[in-house]
């Protein structure tokens, strides 16, 4: 029943005159009280409607850097490596050097090309590496690509976040073509760690655990870098 319907069988019998007074001052009173229920929500309410306009997206908040990938990011520039391989366990290591780590990022990703210092329009680039913390999934993720040997792409990711001087990073297994003229295709399980030392210094270690049945485990690569110093 509308407003105007709300007149009782007793306010039938007043003069039209009565009647329309009646109506309009039940009409206002509604009115009054509808007016103050809508500004109670408003004053209820209006704190959530503003902090949900000025809160950003779950989406927006972690695609920003986070405290993981900014501490990385301090890493960004042009470092000295020092590259030692061990080929086999207990094995005399092979030792390059004039090689440098190009460092930038791209978003969330650090970015790493590893090439000689004179390749400056990056022809001879020797390894690329992306390493970024996955703010969603709370662990690292990284993947490298190396010119030098048949392996494609690696992938590893981490347990956990670190803490903050140290990542452990776990790849996926693949295959190793073999040192010899044929091709083994022997499967090897390979491992991680990325130490910052200080702000200068870093090591990035790979350890090697081949499917031969021996279970042996063994430091076979080492990447030190240093970071170069500006030129004024």
């Amino acid at each position: 029943m509308t407003i105007n319907q709300t007149v009782t069988n007793h306010d039938l019998t007043k003069k039209p005159e009565m009647r329309k007074t009646t109506i309009k001052h039940v009409s206002k009173k509604n009115l009054r009280s509808d007016s103050l229920n809508g500004w109670l929500v408003v004053v209820l309410f209006w704190p959530a409607i503003v902090l949900a306009e000025l809160a950003p997206s779950a989406m927006k908040r972690l695609n920003e850097l986070g405290p993981e990938n900014a501490k990385i990011e301090q890493r960004v520039g042009l470092w000295d490596v020092t590259e030692t391989v061990w080929a086999a366990p207990g094995v005399t290591p092979v030792t390059t050097t004039g090689l440098v780590a190009e460092r930038t990022m791209m978003g969330q990703l650090f970015q790493e090309f590893i090439r000689p210092l004179t390749d400056t329009s990056h022809k001879e680039i020797k390894r690329t590496e992306l390493l970024s913390f996955n703010r969603v999934e709370g662990r690292w993720e990284y993947v490298s690509f190396d010119t030098r040997a048949p392996v494609g792409l690696m992938t590893a990711w981490s347990s956990s976040g670190g803490d903050g001087a140290t990542i452990d990073l776990v790849f996926a297994p693949f295959a190793f073509v073999g040192a010899g003229t044929e091709v083994t295709g022997q499967m090897l399980r390979m491992e991680q760690v990325i130490k910052y030392q200080d702000a200068d210094h870093d090591v990035k270690d790979q350890y090697f655990t081949m499917a031969d049945g021996t279970g042996t485990r063994w430091l076979a690569h080492r990447y030190a870098y240093t970071r170069r110093l500006k030129t004024p």
